[in-house]
């Protein structure tokens, strides 16, 4: 028999929303409102010598992250750590939260400038107190458009 694997968020913190987006709206009460979720990006390059490999691009987006406490409490630390579709990971985004406790929560924005050096699935792994809480993806695509001048016709 094989032993119970058990969730070590069972009770709490709650995952509200993960994910990335253009911009975030947050009016007086603290309500957020998201514009624009994003989780895929076409890069194309359409030009006469473009490359055949994708060259680094980097995009500006928002990480939003909205955690429920339920029975956690206390100042905790959030660490995102973006993994390349080549399995190698770059430098964490480490903040930290305040949890109340039962439905209050926190909610977590944080400005990216991301460079991205290849396509593919990119994951953004979110750990809460260095036990991973969950992963958002992010697909990059690249498209090559090779234009050429024609010579006008007379």
């Amino acid at each position: 028999m094989e032993p119970e694997i058990k969730n070590p968020f069972e009770q709490g913190p709650y995952i509200q929303v993960a994910g990335f987006c253009d911009q975030v709206l947050e009016d007086k009460t603290g309500a957020l409102s998201l514009i624009r979720i994003i989780d895929t990006l076409t890069h194309t390059e359409a030009r006469p010598d473009a490359p055949a490999e994708m060259p680094p691009v980097t995009y500006r987006l928002k990480l939003v992250l909205m955690l429920k406490s339920g029975r956690a409490r206390g100042r905790h630390e959030i660490k995102v750590v973006p993994e390349l579709p080549s399995a190698e990971t770059q430098p964490p985004l480490v903040m930290t939260v305040h949890l109340e406790g039962d439905e209050r929560g926190q909610n977590v924005v944080a400005d990216m400038n991301f460079t991205f050096t290849m396509e593919g699935l990119h994951w953004f792994k979110v750990f809460f107190d260095n036990a991973l809480l969950t992963c958002m993806p992010f697909k990059v695509r690249y498209t090559r458009l090779q234009t050429t001048t024609l010579p006008l016709a007379r």
